[in-house]
C-alpha cells in the first residue's frame, strides 16, 4: 500500500475515532441532562405536596378559628335591684355579661347605671305569678294571672320605666304567667312598643313566649343553661361544664345565674370559669344575640 494511501486511511481511522467520542460525550451529555430533570422534576413534585398540607393545615386552622370565633355566650345574672350578695363580684366580672334588674327595689337604679357603666347589657327582671312559690319572693310591681290587660300594661310600662338603661326583659319566676296567652301577649306588645326584645328564662316548659314572639316578629331567645338552681358551687361547674358541651353543639348559649343565696357560688364558679371559657366562645351581651337573630 503506497505512502499516500496509508495516509488517507489513517485519516479515515481518526475521523472515525473522533466521531465515536463525539456520541459518546453527546449521549453521555443527554443522559445527564434528562437525569438533571428527573431530579429537579421530583424536587418540585415534592415541593407542592408540601406547600399543600400546609396550606391545607392553615385552611383547617383557619376554619376552626373563624368557628370558634362564631360561637359566643351571654350570661344573663337575674334578681340585682336589691343590694344581693355576689352583685358586686357579678358586676366585677372581666367580661360582658347581662344583668337583669329588678323594679322598684333599694338598688334598681344604683345596679343599673353601674352595670351601664360598665359596658353591661341591663333588662328588666320583670316578676311574674309562679305556680309555685312564695309571694314574697315576687317582689313588688308583680304580673299576676287575675289582673286585666290595663293593670298588666300599666306594670309592665311602669317597670320599664323604672330600670335605667333597659335594652330588653326577661321573667323574675313566672311559671304560671308566661303559659297564659293573653297576659304573655300584652307583655311582649309593651315591650315591642318601648323597643324592647323578651328573653324566656324557661321556668316553664309550656312556655307560650317563643310561639308569641315569632308571631309579632319579636326575636325568639330563651335560656339554655340554668347555673345555680341548686345553691352550691360545685353544681354551678358543673353546669359551666354543661356550657361547654352545649356550645359544642350550638353557636350560642344563654345562660342565667343569680345574685342572692347563690350569688357567690356563681361569681366565683364564673370567674375561675372564664379562661376555660373563653377558648370556646366569645362573652357577649344578649343584646348581641338579639340582633343575630
Amino acid at each position: 500500500m503506497s505512502t499516500r494511501r496509508k495516509l488517507h486511511m489513517r485519516n479515515i481511522i481518526k475521523k472515525a475515532l473522533k466521531a465515536s467520542r463525539n456520541r459518546k460525550n453527546s449521549s453521555y451529555a443527554l443522559v445527564h441532562h434528562a437525569r438533571s430533570r428527573m431530579q429537579i422534576i421530583v424536587v418540585l413534585c415534592i415541593s407542592v405536596c408540601m406547600l399543600f398540607i400546609v396550606c391545607k393545615t392553615a385552611v383547617a386552622e383557619a376554619i376552626d378559628q373563624q368557628n370558634q370565633q362564631q360561637k359566643r355566650v351571654a350570661v344573663i345574672i337575674d334578681d340585682l335591684g336589691n343590694n344581693m350578695k355576689g352583685t358586686k363580684e357579678i358586676l366585677n366580672l372581666p367580661v360582658k355579661i347581662t344583668v337583669a334588674v329588678m323594679p322598684f327595689l333599694p338598688t334598681t337604679k344604683q345596679d343599673a347605671m353601674e352595670a351601664h357603666n360598665r359596658g353591661h347589657d341591663v333588662i328588666v327582671h320583670l316578676p311574674m305569678e309562679p305556680k309555685q312559690g312564695k309571694p314574697e319572693w315576687l317582689g313588688p310591681g308583680a304580673i299576676k294571672a287575675n289582673m286585666t290587660d290595663e293593670e298588666v300594661r300599666a306594670k309592665v310600662t311602669a317597670a320599664i320605666k323604672d330600670v335605667p338603661y333597659a335594652i330588653g326583659m326577661n321573667n323574675h319566676m313566672g311559671s304560671k304567667v308566661t303559659s297564659d296567652k293573653r297576659i304573655m301577649s300584652i307583655v311582649l306588645d309593651v315591650c315591642k312598643e318601648h323597643g324592647l326584645f323578651f328573653v324566656d328564662s324557661r321556668t316553664n316548659y309550656w312556655s307560650v313566649v317563643p310561639e308569641l314572639a315569632a308571631k309579632k316578629g319579636m326575636p325568639p331567645v330563651r335560656n339554655d343553661v340554668f347555673l345555680d338552681d341548686v345553691h352550691t358551687l360545685a353544681h354551678v361547674n358543673r353546669q359551666l361544664s354543661k356550657v361547654v358541651e352545649w356550645l359544642a353543639e350550638h353557636n350560642t348559649c344563654v345562660t342565667i345565674g343569680h345574685v342572692g343565696v347563690s350569688g357567690m357560688y356563681t361569681s366565683s364558679g364564673l370567674h375561675s370559669s372564664v379562661p376555660k371559657l373563653k377558648e370556646h366562645a366569645q362573652f357577649v351581651g344578649i343584646s348581641d344575640l338579639v340582633r343575630d337573630v
